[in-house]
C-alpha cells in the first residue's frame, strides 16, 4: 500500500516499547483495537526497517517503524454507542458536564476505533450543539485517550461560542492532579517552554524552541519515596503539555512509557497509563453567568496506584 492510500506514520521505537509485540504496541501508542492492529500487520501495512513485520515480532529501540492506516468510506463517522463508565457530573439545557474514563477518546479521528464522549452522547439522547467539525460538534475541550477527569460540552448554539472564547482567553480554570517519579525541585513553580511536534515520532511532542507558546504551573501536594503528586494548573491547552513538561524537567507521569517513565516503577504500582487526571474544572456558566466548578475524583486505578506509592514510604 502506498501512501496515497492511506495515512502513513514514521516513527523510532521508544525505549518504553522495548521487546514489546507490534500488535500490542500499535494499539498503545494509536489507540486501535489490537485486532485492528493485528490486520494491519496481516496487510503488511507495517513495516520495521523496511520489512514487512509479524504481528509476534519484538520491537527494538531504535528501530524505524513504518505504519500505514488505510482509508476508510467515512474515517470520522460517529458511532453512537453508550459507553460504559462515562459519568454524568451535571447537566442542563447548556452544558453537559461528564467525568470521561480512560481508553475513551473525545471525539473520532483517523486510526481510532474505539469508544468516543460525542458516539456516547449521541447514543444516550443528548442534544449537542451542531457547532462545529460534525464529528466533534459541541466539543470546547479535549482530554487524551489515556487521560480521565472532568470535562465540558455545549448543548446550545451560545454555550458553544461562550465556553470556546472562554478557553481560547484562558478564563477556564483547568486543575491536574499528577503523580509524577521523583521530586521536583523546586517544590512549586511554573514551566514556560514551547511545545511542537517530536522530530523523531509524529505521535509524540517535545519542548522545541520554535513549538507553540505553553506555560504550565504546579504544586507538589504529597512527597513520597519514589514520586510526589502535584496539583498542575494549565494556562495554555497544548497537546500532551503537563507530560512532556513534567519530562522535560526530568519528572514523568508515573507510567508514562512514552515519555520516558520507569517502566518497572509501572508494573510495580499496576498502571498501563500515565497517573494523571482532571481533578477539577472551572468556568462562568454560559447560561447564568455564575461561576461554576465541577470535580472528578480518582478513579479506582490511579487511586491504587497512589496508595501503593504512599505504603513504600
Amino acid at each position: 500500500m502506498t501512501e496515497a492510500d492511506g495515512e502513513q506514520r514514521t516513527l523510532q521505537v521508544p525505549e518504553g516499547l522495548a521487546g514489546e509485540r507490534v500488535d500490542v504496541a500499535l494499539a498503545r501508542m494509536f489507540g486501535i483495537s489490537r485486532s485492528k492492529a493485528a490486520e494491519m500487520v496481516s496487510r503488511e501495512l507495517v513495516h520495521i526497517d523496511g520489512q514487512p513485520a509479524a504481528k509476534s515480532d519484538r520491537l527494538v529501540p531504535g528501530s524505524l517503524l513504518d505504519v500505514t492506516f488505510p482509508l476508510q468510506e467515512d474515517p470520522l463517522e460517529v458511532v453512537a454507542e453508550v459507553v460504559e463508565g462515562i459519568g454524568i457530573i451535571h447537566d442542563d439545557d447548556e452544558i453537559v458536564v461528564i467525568d470521561k474514563p480512560v481508553g475513551v477518546a473525545v471525539h473520532p479521528s483517523m486510526g481510532w476505533t474505539g469508544p468516543t464522549v460525542v458516539g456516547h452522547l449521541r447514543g444516550a439522547g443528548f442534544q449537542i450543539a451542531t457547532s462545529g467539525a460534525p464529528e466533534r460538534r459541541g466539543i470546547v475541550q479535549r482530554l487524551d485517550v489515556g487521560t480521565s477527569g472532568v470535562m465540558v460540552i455545549a448543548k446550545s448554539e451560545r454555550a458553544y461560542s461562550v465556553l470556546k472564547n472562554a478557553f481560547r482567553h484562558r478564563e477556564v480554570d483547568k486543575t491536574y492532579h499528577a503523580l509524577v517519579q521523583g521530586h521536583p525541585d523546586p517544590l512549586e513553580g511554573t514551566i514556560d517552554a514551547p511545545i511542537g511536534r517530536h522530530t523523531k515520532s509524529d505521535w509524540k511532542f517535545a519542548v522545541r524552541e520554535d513549538g507553540k507558546h505553553s506555560v504550565t504551573h504546579y504544586s507538589t501536594l504529597e512527597a513520597h519515596r519514589f514520586a510526589s503528586l502535584l496539583e498542575v494548573h494549565l494556562e495554555t491547552g497544548r497537546t500532551h503539555q503537563i507530560r512532556v513538561h513534567m519530562a522535560a524537567l526530568k519528572h514523568p507521569c508515573v507510567a508514562d512509557l512514552t515519555y520516558g517513565a520507569d517502566p518497572t516503577l509501572a508494573q510495580r504500582v499496576g498502571l498501563e497509563r500515565q497517573w494523571l487526571h482532571a481533578v477539577r474544572l472551572g468556568f462562568e456558566h454560559p447560561g447564568t453567568g455564575e461561576q461554576v466548578e465541577y470535580v472528578s475524583p480518582y478513579p479506582a486505578d490511579l487511586a491504587r496506584a497512589l496508595e501503593i506509592i504512599r505504603d513504600a514510604d
